[in-house]
Formats: structure tokens, C-alpha cells, sequence
């Protein structure tokens, strides 16, 4: 079944947060659900939650912002003021009766009664927080969801067990808005666009269903139930930060009715700040002639109101212009750079092992300046519309690697980039973003390009694989071989874990190797199947002691084994990319083939094949240069790396390694490891 829903824009906000917004319940079955009161600026609002008393309407108005809590009742009527004792503001809340339950960076706490019950330490950062139905289940199990790829059910101030999720989850939800027929089942989404659900039981958890983001949309930042095809049936809605039709950020979603009784609809609020419906309400409504004169009586009153409308902003906005002239021009004025929120996100994706760089403002954005100190390729994103230009770099005498403008066009509030790292080259990468807003101001954000800047966080690793391993002692602290583990792989926790010892696994997303790091107080040991993975952390590692100043003893055991285990890994990879050269060279000749016999019926399947996806092929084929050139240079990094360990350096033979690379073949380049 079709829905066609059409667009209504309601009023603009300021910048909103995740999970800000919400819809009354409604008096009766689709009736209008309108907000009736307005409170005065304050604090920025990070949550926003509906409650009451279990089993009744939920109406109360609860809002966080900062580490305090206010209740609203439904007229606009404030009835609490809690000031909370998180010593950080409040990331995520959500209520149960007069249970509420809030989660700062790292810190979880449950309060019954504004009174506190219960406390819980994450070993990494909260992003939301959930309570299953008291109603159904007669027992509190609250759920965590975090930033290491974990969902943490709770009993009191411990964790009943752990739940590792295909993504870091960035919001939960009950089914259907009240955890199913069991009361047990849970919805999440996460951070690169993955949605699944969970059933939550006593004693584990039961994987339900989990759909993959193969269409690569953005990441989830929040989820509704409702019924909006009319089936009785409550559908899922989901708004990602993409925003897809809407181009930026969805902040929260709500299924209901606003704009006219009788017609459902999808309600968004945007990063941006606006709160727009998709209504089923049809745009051309079928009418007699007797109501023909009615319905252009409507739409000219529409069009009066909205041209006295634009008119008074019109007149507010020379108003406010003159005063700002004014004020900026007097001798007592204070700065006059304009301030501007900017909502921005770097992450690092799994199937193509790049980074993903979003750049979300309030308003239009003018132009985008992109520099980099370390090495990297900026990727094409077909979602992009700015037009690039690339300035020539001093990289001898600045450090620039990249200088890079990207300029917006008109109406532009989000740009996303992609880009492409090397193992090994670190440093950061800056991006000055400058709006449509006069007079011209800039922002400047920056982003850490790691050693191992291709490594992700996993939870399991295989044992068996044949592993190097690098042993370092000292007379260093917890605290600072944790930072330097923070300083050398992303998604590790700023803060040190709780306990005397930290173990953290990571796969890499580009090769699949894998690293194992074991680390407490004077003592820190790495393993990984990836000779180049345990290179790079002794360079960086032994750099990071000195600067302290700290004497460190280091050893290694170099594992031969694993020389040829990696090469492995890297030989499908290599040999897509030069069966890719052979099938794009063969498109020319066998489209002339098909023109000449007027089919290609005489053609094995293979050739045909290529004739099907002559397109894709070609487009891929783009991007060859780049991915040859990278998994060299991971062969030549390898090699050195090998004899590095032997005390010998083998700098010399790289000239007679890329011959053998060019006329590739796996048995001569493993050969040619174990002579060299």
C-alpha cells in the first residue's frame, strides 16, 4: 500500500537537541494535538519526556537541561524544580511514574521521588537511557545504551548483562511504544544507521531482528510507533541525521495529528529548529461546485493572513537590522561577532574504511575550508553539492597536506565529506566553517587523525591467529598508558576505565587484522597479527614516553607466521582491483561486438556480465588508482616493517617489490618475503 503524505511547515524554533520533542496525548481519536503555552528562554533543553502516573494519560511535561529537571503540567504550569547532584549536564532521561532516570557523559542515576536510589558508572559514554514498562513486568530493569557498541541492562546500580549491538546505539525505544505483547522488547538504532530489536529478558537477551543500513542513510536518532497507514497496525518511524527529504538533522519524530482533525500525520522537529508535519491530509481535495466558492474563500483568507504575516517580519527584520547598526557602531559596543551552533560528527565507517565528516549549522552555509597536516584523499559523496576547489600546498615548510574550499550553495545547512586515511601518518584536520550571515564570522573545528586512525572498537577477537606481540614496562601510571592508547586508536573512552587493568579489542576495518591491548600501572602489552599495527605503536608509543620524559622497557616477539597470514588477508583485495583493470579494458571491444551482431546472446555469461555492469564497473574503476596505490603501500609497509624487526633495512629492494606487485601473482610476493 502507497502512502502519499504531503509537506506542512508549523513554526521555527531554536536549535533543538535529540529527543526534544514530543505530542500530547490527544482528547479523543485523531483529534488536533496543539501546544497551548510558551516558557521564557532559558538554559539549552537536551531532553524532553512526557509522564504522569502509571496507567493514566501521560501529560506532564518533563524538560533537562543542564543537571536540572522541570515539570510542566499541559497549560504550561511549572510543578517541579529539581536540581540534580550530576556534576555534568544531563545527556539522556527518561520517566516511569515517579521513577526518573538520567544519564550524564559517564554517569547513570535513578531517582524515585527526586530521591536517589541508584548510580552506575559506564566505562564509556551514555548516549540513552530506557526503563521497560513497570506496568507489564512489575520489575524496574532500566537499559544504557553506550558508545563502545554495548547496550547495558541494569538491576538497581549493577549490570544484569551486556548486549553488544552492530553499531554504537544512539537511542531506544519500546516497541509499539509500550515493549510488545511481552513488554520485554526493545528497539534501537545507531550512529551509522543500523536498526534492530531485542527482547529483554530475566536472564539474556533474544535477538529479534536487525535491519543493515545498505542503502548507507544516516545514522538513527530517533524512533516512534504509529499507526500511520491506517491498518491498525503501528508502524515504525525513524529519523536519521541525514534527514533525507528534509536535509538536515531530524531531532525527533512523533506520529499524530496537528494540522487538521481527522488526518494523521508525521511530525519532525529538525536540528535547525523546525517542527514540520507530513500529513495525510490531501493537498487537491475533490469538491462539488458548491464548494468551490468556499474553498477559494479559504485559500484567499490563507493568502491574506500569510502576506500580513511576512509583511510584520519584513518590518521586525529593518527593525532589528537598524538597532544592530546602531548598537555596533556605538563606542560602548561589545563584540559584535555574530554566534552560530554548529552540529558536527566524524566517525569512521566499516565498509569502506573511511571517515565520514558531517557538518551541520542553524543557518545557510557560505563556504567550507578544509586543512590537514597529515596525509589524506577526500572522497566523492554523491549527496554532495558543493563545488570543490583544491589550492596547492608547502608541505616542506607549513606541514600542509590539504587545503581544500568547499563552496555551498544557496540554502546549504549541512555538508558531509569523506574522507580517506594511512596508517601510520597522524595528525589533525581542520575544517573553518564559515555561514551566510552578516557580518562574516568563522568557526573552526578540529579532528584527530590517529596512528591506528582505521581501527574499530570490537568486542571478540580470534585467538588462534598467529600474533605479534609488543611488551612495554615503565614506571608509568594507569592513567597515562591509557592516554596514550586514547592518543593512538579512536573509540577508546577519555576516561580511564574503573579497576586496576583495561583490556580493549579492535579490528581494522580496511584488512581485517586484529589488536589486543592489555594494559594497568608500569605495564602494557599489544598483540596483533598485523606486523605494521605493533611498528606503528612502538614508534608512536616510545615518541609519547619521551615527551613525558619516562624510561621505557621495550620488547617484541615477531611472529613469521603472520608475515604471510596478512598477505592473505590483502590478496582478494588486490586481485578485485586488477580483475576490475582486465573487465574495464574488455567494455570497449565487447560494446562493439554487441553493435556489430545486434545482441549479445553469442557471448558467455562472464562477458555479458560485464556489459551489465559496464556502469558500475567504470565508476569503480575511478577509484582504482587510489585503492592500488593504498594496498601497495600496505605490501611495501609490511616488507619494511618485517626487516625493521630483524635489524635490517630493506628500503633498497622496494623498487624490485613493485615489479612483482605490478605483474602480480601471490606465491612469487610471499617468494619474495622469505628471500628478501
Amino acid at each position: 500500500m502507497d502512502l502519499i503524505l504531503s509537506r506542512a511547515d508549523y513554526l521555527q524554533v531554536g536549535v533543538t537537541s535529540q529527543k526534544t520533542m514530543k505530542l500530547l496525548p490527544a482528547s479523543r481519536q485523531r483529534a488536533i494535538q496543539k501546544p497551548v503555552f510558551k516558557t521564557l528562554p532559558g538554559q539549552k533543553i537536551s531532553r524532553l519526556e512526557l509522564g504522569g502516573v502509571l496507567n493514566t494519560p501521560q501529560e506532564k511535561i518533563f524538560l533537562a537541561a543542564g543537571s536540572e529537571i522541570r515539570g510542566f503540567t499541559k497549560r504550561g504550569k511549572q510543578f517541579l524544580s529539581f536540581e540534580t547532584n550530576l556534576t555534568e549536564s544531563i545527556r539522556a532521561m527518561y520517566i516511569s511514574g515517579s521513577d526518573l532516570f538520567l544519564s550524564a557523559s559517564y554517569i547513570y542515576n535513578h531517582y524515585c521521588d527526586c530521591k536517589d536510589k541508584h548510580y552506575y558508572l559506564s566505562g564509556d559514554k551514555i548516549n540513552d537511557v530506557i526503563c521497560l514498562p513497570v506496568e507489564k513486568l512489575s520489575r524496574m530493569t532500566p537499559v544504557l545504551a553506550c558508545q563502545d557498541r554495548v547496550l547495558r541492562v541494569l538491576q538497581g546500580s549493577d549490570v544484569m548483562y551486556e548486549i553488544e549491538v552492530p553499531g554504537p546505539p544512539t537511542v531506544l525505544a519500546l516497541q509499539n511504544g509500550d515493549g510488545g505483547d511481552s513488554g520485554e522488547d526493545l528497539l534501537f538504532g545507531t550512529s551509522d544507521g543500523k536498526l534492530g530489536l531485542i527482547q529483554i529478558t530475566t536472564s539474556k537477551p533474544i535477538h529479534k531482528w536487525e535491519i543493515r543500513n545498505d542503502k548507507k542513510r544516516g545514522g538513527i536518532l530517533c524512533i516512534d510507533s504509529f499507526d500511520i497507514m491506517g491498518d491498525g497496525v503501528k508502524d515504525l518511524l525513524v529519523g536519521r541525521d541525514d534527514g533525507m527529504m528534509l536535509s538536515e538533522s531530524i531531532t525527533s519524530i512523533q506520529g499524530g495529528c496537528v494540522g487538521k482533525d481527522g488526518y494523521d500525520e508525521i511530525v519532525l522537529a529538525t536540528y535547525s529548529g523546525w517542527i514540520t508535519g507530513l500529513t495525510t491530509e490531501p493537498t487537491h481535495k475533490e469538491s462539488g461546485p458548491g464548494e468551490e466558492l468556499k474553498l477559494n474563500q479559504e485559500m484567499q483568507n490563507k493568502i491574506s493572513s500569510l502576506r500580513s504575516e511576512l509583511e510584520h517580519l519584513q518590518f521586525k527584520v529593518l527593525q532589528e537590522r537598524e538597532n544592530y547598526q546602531q548598537s555596533s557602531q556605538s563606542s560602548k559596543a561589545k563584540s559584535t561577532v555574530p554566534s552560530f551552533s554548529i552540529n558536527d560528527k566524524f566517525t569512521l565507517n566499516k565498509d569502506d574504511a573511511s571517515y565520514s565528516l558531517v557538518l551541520e549549522v542553524q543557518t545557510a552555509i557560505d563556504n567550507v575550508l578544509i586543512q590537514s597536516d597529515v596525509p589524506i584523499d577526500l572522497l566523492d559523496v554523491d549527496k554532495n553539492s558543493a563545488v570543490v576547489s583544491f589550492s596547492s600546498c608547502d608541505t616542506e615548510s607549513n606541514d600542509n597536506f590539504l587545503l581544500a574550499t568547499y563552496r555551498c550553495q544557496a540554502n546549504t545547512t549541512r555538508l558531509e565529506l569523506k574522507i580517506r586515511s594511512i596508517e601510520g601518518q597522524y595528525g589533525t584536520l581542520q575544517a573553518y566553517v564559515t555561514p551566510r550571515i552578516q557580518p562574516k564570522t568563522c568557526q573552526v573545528r578540529q579532528y584527530h587523525i590517529r596512528p591506528l586512525s582505521l581501527h574499530q572498537r570490537t568486542h571478540l577477537i580470534d585467538h588462534d591467529r598467529p600474533m605479534n606481540t609488543l611488551t612495554l614496562i615503565g614506571q608509568f601510571s594507569f592513567a597515562e598508558v591509557h592516554s596514550w592508547v586514547v592518543f593512538c586508536l579512536p573509540e577508546v573512552p577519555e576516561k580511564p576505565p574503573a579497576g586496576e587493568c583495561a583490556t580493549f579489542y579492535f579490528q581494522n576495518t580496511f584488512l581485517d587484522t586484529q589488536l589486543e591491548c592489555i594494559y594497568r600501572k608500569g605495564e602494557g602489552v599489544f598483540k596483533s597479527d598485523n606486523i605494521s599495527t605493533i611498528s606503528i605503536l612502538k614508534d608512536v608509543l616510545s615518541k609519547e614516553a619521551t615527551k613525558r620524559k619516562i624510561n621505557l622497557n621495550i620488547s617484541y616477539e615477531i611472529n613469521e607466521v603472520s608475515v604471510k597470514h596478512t598477505l592473505q588477508l590483502i590478496h582478494p583485495k588486490l586481485e578485485y582491483q586488477l580483475l576490475l583493470a582486465k573487465k574495464v579494458q574488455l567494455i570497449d571491444a565487447l560494446k562493439e561486438l554487441q553493435v556489430h551482431e545486434g545482441n549479445t546472446n553469442f557471448l558467455i555469461p562472464e562477458y555479458r556480465c560485464i556489459l551489465e555492469e559496464a556502469d558500475h564497473l567504470q565508476e569503480e574503476y575511478k577509484k582504482q588508482p587510489a585503492n592500488l596505490e593504498r594496498l601497495y603501500g600496505m605490501i611495501t609497509d609490511l616488507f619494511i616493517d618485517k626487516f625493521k624487526f630483524k635489524g635490517t633495512n630493506v628500503k633498497t629492494k622496494v623498487p624490485a617489490l613493485l615489479e612483482i606487485l605490478d605483474s602480480y601473482d601471490q606465491n612469487a610476493l610471499i617468494s619474495f618475503f622469505d628471500a628478501a
